[in-house]
């Protein structure tokens, strides 16, 4: 009995040390594209945090922005920003140094962080949905429903429920046991790849992690789907082609945004991997971690002549 307490005890121990440190290697073989990929995702990192600051900025000083679907619109430019300074960081890091090195506290404080913008994201798009929905099924009672307090409200639930899915990641994975090997073969601290350092039962944080996505992930976009098949239905029934193109257009950047999110999160979490190789994953985290964050802004602004109006007035005043 003493002899199992004795290892019992060297074991805990090993498994404490060896994973104060977490080596995350990042794009390892780079060569000599090591500086140029690093000034690229630089400049993405720039052009996206830019943009975002740009829409929050225009909102906040237009009052022709003053609307439900700008409000949305900004809360999902702050969802972006929080994302690409969780992830990026560690990610200029991995390309300059070829490599990184984060607790395993960071780590996992990362990851948590990732998902409360994610899943808040997800959250946001579905209500902007319904906005749409509202604004082209049922133009009469959009005010009524729409209103200053739902769009509060709204949001609240939103950041509650992110906070909520944040606090239950970080408690859930700091409980487990870690024995290594200490390296993370990505560019930042994923699902995965943390639960293939612990040595403990995961069989709980995967239920957890189905449970999470469904209620966070899968269920707004049904919520999407079916607010689109709605409108368009509204929409084919609209006589004239510029009324048609005229109502398309008002959701056509919403459903850019939306395909690009969930056409890579279903490719990395949903669909089997046996056929996707490391790089594919970090290619197809990279979209999603970066380009859509930098695009979404591109594609709200530049489709958008409200958007246009309150720039051009920010540079005369």
């Amino acid at each position: 009995m003493e002899e199992q307490m004795d290892n019992f005890e060297v074991t805990h121990t090993i498994i404490t040390s060896n994973l104060t440190f977490i080596n995350v290697l990042g794009f390892s073989n780079l060569q000599n594209f090591q500086i140029p990929f690093f000034l690229l995702l630089f400049l993405i990192y720039w052009a996206n945090i830019s943009g975002n600051f740009l829409i929050v900025t225009l909102f906040l000083l237009s009052k022709s922005l003053q609307s439900p679907m700008y409000f949305f619109i900004t809360q999902l430019s702050l969802c972006d920003i929080l994302l690409t300074t969780d992830i990026v960081p560690t990610l200029l890091l991995t390309v300059l140094y070829g490599g990184s090195s984060v607790t395993l506290i960071g780590c996992i404080l990362q990851f948590s962080f990732f998902v409360m913008s994610e899943s808040s994201e997800c959250l946001l798009l579905s209500v902007m949905s319904y906005d749409r929905y509202l604004a082209i099924c049922n133009p009469l009672r959009y005010n009524s429903i729409m209103n200053h307090l739902f769009c509060l409200v709204s949001v609240a639930t939103i950041l509650l429920v992110g906070i909520t899915v944040m606090l239950t990641y970080m408690i859930s994975r700091y409980s487990l046991y870690y024995c290594g090997p200490n390296v993370i073969d990505h560019f930042y601290c994923d699902l995965e790849p943390i639960l293939q350092l612990s040595c403990s039962d995961t069989s709980i944080i995967h239920k957890q992690t189905l449970i999470i996505g469904v209620l966070n992930v899968f269920c707004p976009f049904i919520i999407i789907v079916l607010s689109y098949v709605y409108i368009a239905n509204t929409i084919l029934k609209i006589s004239s082609t510029t009324g048609r193109h005229k109502a398309f257009s008002t959701c056509s950047s919403h459903l850019i945004v939306v395909s690009m999110l969930y056409g890579t999160l279903f490719t990395v979490y949903m669909f089997p991997k046996k056929g996707q190789t490391l790089t594919l994953s970090k290619v197809l985290s990279l979209i999603y971690t970066m380009l859509t964050p930098m695009l979404n802004p591109i594609i709200y602004t530049l489709r958008n002549k409200d958007f246009k109006k309150a720039f051009n007035k920010l540079k005369l005043s």
